[in-house]
């Protein structure tokens, strides 16, 4: 077989080895989830498996100083290893001061439990939703390449293959070419959540348009238009280039290029929502020029800067609504917000172990395609 379903995964061909998974600090919550598609396959097809998960820990001495710890064996095993680099809700102890791990600080747990593997996996798999250092994908003047290096040293720790989702610049996969790099993008898990929760949404040319934040986010945000057949225009930062704020040049105003948005409803797509204010400013851009509706969607909504400001946006009825994955940390407080809509890509990364475990092809799974035109189609009713 060559196709995944829910129906024979564990039907397939024997596994490249019995699979294992280990959810980081912090990953819990969504290994959890992705362990019980896995198992409900599983009972389907006749298999007794109990669990899939292996313990670990990674304690700290009141130094500071910490160990990565595997509590059962994990020889011969096809290995598994999630971990959230961008959850700072996790904490750890330090001379009597409590701190919030940082995803330096995730990273290093990461290594630590490969470390600890010995090298008696049968083959390492990292799923690092969010890439560590991701952000840092290039290089001006003297800085330095953290995502790169980091898949470097994975790499050479024995690492197989890496799975993250939307990158923010997935062409830093040119840093390990020899090393399984799969960016996956969970569109179609997008477009099923709109059209579960936003109502009355038309997916035509004459009521919905996309809207690309930045030059960027062009492609994510072509996706969505070509899929649905709309049109789509863009902003582009102008930035002053004299001064460094913060790490960057400042962002003067947001020009926009494209047809009338007057009347429509807009969708606008990008990897990560920081502090909200782009995506805000964008939001108001578009109102000046009478948009409808407006969604914004973020694979990673992680609001560095608070609510607050959405808060405001939704009530003075700016915005209509946010989208983020459950890949990465969220706030009790995001969860409560009815602007807020959650997209669940656990059954996404688990047909995705389940595939990479039976050594068979993920093509399907990374160009959703088809899928979205099938959910078109029994949307629209044709």
């Amino acid at each position: 077989m060559d196709k995944i379903t829910s129906e024979n995964v564990f039907k397939l061909e024997a596994n490249v080895a019995p699979l294992r998974i280990i959810s980081m600090n912090g990953a819990q919550e969504l290994g959890k989830k992705i362990e019980d598609h896995l198992l409900r396959w599983a009972h389907r097809c006749g298999k007794e498996e109990e669990s899939f998960s292996i313990e670990v820990s990674c304690p700290r001495f009141s130094s500071g100083d910490a160990k990565g710890l595997i509590k059962e064996s994990i020889r011969g095993t096809d290995l598994y290893i999630l971990v959230d680099v961008g959850n700072y809700n996790c904490k750890y102890s330090m001379y009597g001061f409590e701190n919030a791990m940082s995803p330096d600080d995730h990273y290093q747990d990461l290594r630590r439990i490969i470390q600890a593997t010995s090298g008696k996996a049968h083959r390492i798999n990292v799923i690092m939703p969010n890439l560590y250092g991701g952000r840092q994908h290039r290089r001006s003047y003297r800085e330095s390449l953290d995502c790169a290096v980091a898949l470097q040293e994975l790499q050479a720790m024995g690492v197989d293959n890496i799975v993250t989702f939307d990158a923010h610049d997935p062409r830093v996969c040119n840093a390990v070419p020899m090393m399984g790099f799969d960016n996956m993008m969970p569109s179609y898990q997008v477009m099923k959540a709109m059209f579960r929760d936003i109502p009355n949404l038309r997916p035509d040319p004459q009521h919905l348009m996309v809207v690309s934040p930045d030059e960027g986010a062009l492609n994510r945000n072509m996706y969505y238009a070509v899929n649905m057949g709309v049109e789509m225009g863009m902003f582009y930062k102008r930035r002053d280039y004299s001064r460094i704020v913060n790490g960057r040049n400042p962002i003067v105003a947001h020009e926009y290029l494209g047809t009338s948005v007057e009347g429509k409803d807009i969708f606008i797509a990008d990897d990560i929502i920081a502090s909200g204010e782009s995506m805000l400013d964008i939001a108001y851009e578009l109102k000046k020029r009478k948009a409808n509706r407006i969604f914004a969607y973020a694979t990673y909504a992680i609001f560095t800067a608070g609510l607050e400001k959405m808060d405001k946006a939704v009530a003075d009825g700016v915005l209509d609504g946010v989208f983020g994955t459950n890949l990465t940390y969220r706030t009790p407080e995001l969860l409560q917000r009815d602007w807020f809509h959650e997209v669940d890509c656990s059954k996404y990364v688990a047909y995705y172990i389940a595939a990479l475990n039976h050594n068979i092809s993920i093509t399907s799974l990374i160009d959703s395609h088809d899928k979205i035109q099938n959910l078109l189609t029994r949307y629209r009713g044709e």
